[in-house]
């Protein structure tokens, strides 16, 4: 999903072979089409919380962890990611300075503790977290942050560029390395939403192969994912299901190393007016998924300021369709001690009433169809 930078500030103050179950302790793992999460295989709901890591009030971190697991919301994705190419004022968290063509990752109070926190509260929870590495977007840095950093010309160059990939490189296993043990990681996502606007797919394929590979050499034991939008495939002429962003969803499904596919939906950011289109959206990424023997995750989906209308429709459909293990709205919203979280219209706030028709009657309605 792409959001406004200014919520940092806001925020801070406030080959189609199957894949093998991988099982480790009791890491979550795939089962089949299912994720398996503390010994269970089945399907399982979630959400998306970016902004959670960026918290520097632990209380805050903690109610918010809390309100989750009581929610019966088993995945949560946050970013694992806030790329600066100046360094804030103290007390602003970010976790990794591009300049002059550096790479400097802040592993301190407000650079990657913060992200530990959020890990040590999802493990007390039993919350699982998904975390990619990087934004295609520019909030919070992203991708252009790199560019920027390392002198590269254009979002080709993030995914070409020695220098910048090994920057990138070196990021992820800091991450990764740092949580390796933890139980509470569901999977690591290469990115955000991942482009490369009028790329041959080959570009983002090849990136994709090498890092999933990479972070997998690093920590064998957890779940790997591109984190896209699951654009680039059969099933329709609009712009979504084009390789006009440089994506294949069935040929980098088909990466060894990528456990899952990911999928996104948001019918009005893409010039889609009838919302109904977003069921065979759904329909044709579990053909896909069931077809590679991988699952499908339906990972962000959301509408404007209306969150009891189609959108149940949509979770209906995920949680009936084979091929599709999960799904995750977006967002997740909540009051702490300097207010309400961000607020991007599409955000659910706990306790809210819509709270009760999108996400308490979802989670009755996973429950009774286990």
């Amino acid at each position: 999903m792409k959001y406004s930078l200014s919520l940092l500030s806001t925020i801070a103050s406030l080959a189609l072979a199957a894949p093998c179950t991988r099982q480790s302790g009791s890491n979550p793992s795939v089962d089949g089409l299912n994720f398996v999460i503390d010994g269970k295989s089945g399907y399982f709901p979630g959400t998306n919380a970016y902004w959670l890591p960026f918290l520097t009030n632990n209380a805050d971190v903690d109610l918010a962890m809390s309100h989750v697991a009581e929610a019966g919301l088993k995945i949560l994705r946050v970013w694992g990611f806030n790329d600066v190419n100046t360094v804030p004022a103290n007390g602003t968290v970010y976790f990794q300075h591009h300049a002059d063509g550096v790479s400097t990752i802040n592993t301190g109070e407000f650079g990657l503790e913060r992200l530990d926190y959020v890990v040590s509260a999802a493990e007390k929870e039993g919350v699982k977290l998904i975390i990619p590495f990087v934004n295609n977007w520019d909030d919070y840095g992203g991708m252009d942050a790199y560019v920027t950093g390392y002198g590269g010309s254009d979002k080709t160059s993030w995914y070409t560029d020695a220098k910048i990939q090994s920057a990138y490189q070196a990021y992820v296993k800091a991450v990764v390395s740092r949580y390796v043990k933890s139980t509470a990681i569901l999977a690591w996502e290469l990115g955000n939403e991942p482009r490369c606007s009028s790329c041959d797919t080959s570009v983002i394929n090849k990136w994709a192969t090498t890092t999933s590979a990479f972070i997998k050499s690093v920590d064998p034991n957890h779940l790997v994912a591109l984190g896209d939008e699951g654009m680039g495939l059969k099933g329709g002429s609009e712009y979504p299901y084009t390789n006009a962003e440089g994506n294949d969803f069935a040929l980098n499904l088909a990466i060894p190393d990528i456990d899952f596919g990911t999928l996104h939906l948001y019918t009005t950011d893409w010039g889609v007016s009838n919302n109904s289109w977003g069921n065979d959206w759904v329909k044709n990424h579990a053909a896909v998924c069931k077809s590679a023997g991988k699952p499908c995750l339906f990972e962000e989906y959301g509408i404007k300021g209306t969150h009891c209308g189609d959108e149940l429709e949509w979770q209906a459909t995920s949680l009936s369709t084979t091929g599709v293990a999960a799904d995750l709205f977006w967002q997740f919203g909540d009051t702490l001690s300097g207010g309400q979280t961000a607020n991007d219209q599409y955000t659910i706030y706990y306790g809210s009433d819509d709270w009760k028709c999108a996400i308490t009657d979802h989670v009755s309605s996973i429950s009774a169809a286990a």
